[in-house]
């Protein structure tokens, strides 16, 4: 598969999609947007005639970067068993880079909620570097601007803090920016999530070159 144009800017977030995990997941989007990214997950596309796994494989193809998230390794209520969509798709990225000459420079960002407790479930990662959030989406939001940074190579970031703070306006503003996009905050999907806050980007003194065109369309 060739590499798409926007390869060098597209983030790959692979990571739980449920409610209690929403807030981690709305700061990742947030950071990688304001960093200047875009963000791609496997709810970008509703194509119901599209495999989910091949639909996964093309967005860790068409992303340089990656971000997984393994913290969610409790057993399901109901099935009294573990998910194993994050692990899956995290190989699938891990085998990306290894196998496709094209694809070298792939950068992988692995997220837990506490930290070394990966080595007890997936012992191989055992010489990995995985970041610890602690369930907390502003240290997510530093974990991910960090290596965004340096990875990057980079140096028109703003800073830890600043990201807090413009995050904590936006969640604040962002009634305001749905009544704009004329969506209910309860309704948004991924992608109206990714336009509310190009939009609210757009308002926002210092950061006009962000467009909604760097959201996904």
């Amino acid at each position: 598969m060739r590499k798409t144009v926007d390869y060098e800017r597209c983030v790959f977030i692979n990571c739980p999609f449920d409610d209690k995990y929403t807030p981690i997941f709305e700061a990742i989007v947030f950071v990688v947007i304001v960093c200047g990214f875009r963000p791609l997950c496997a709810r970008v596309k509703l194509d119901s005639s599209e495999i989910r796994l091949n639909k996964i494989m093309d967005l860790i193809g068409s992303s340089r970067y990656s971000i997984h998230d393994l913290s969610r390794v409790e057993l399901d209520e109901v099935n009294a068993l573990p998910r194993f969509n994050m692990p899956l798709e995290l190989g699938a990225d891990l085998g990306c880079k290894r196998f496709s000459p094209s694809r070298k420079n792939k950068s992988i960002l692995i997220f837990d909620s506490q930290s070394y407790r990966f080595q007890k479930y997936i012992s191989d990662l055992g010489g990995q570097d995985v970041a610890n959030h602690s369930n907390d989406p502003a240290l997510a939001i530093v974990s991910i601007r960090n290596w965004l940074r340096a990875e990057s190579g980079r140096r028109d970031f703003p800073g830890p803090s600043a990201l807090n703070f413009r995050y904590a306006k936006f969640k604040r503003d962002l009634p305001e920016v749905c009544v704009k996009l004329d969506v209910q905050p309860a309704e948004m999907t991924f992608v109206d999530f990714c336009q509310a806050v190009a939009a609210w980007l757009e308002d926002e003194k210092g950061f006009s070159g962000i467009l909604v065109r760097d959201a996904p369309q």
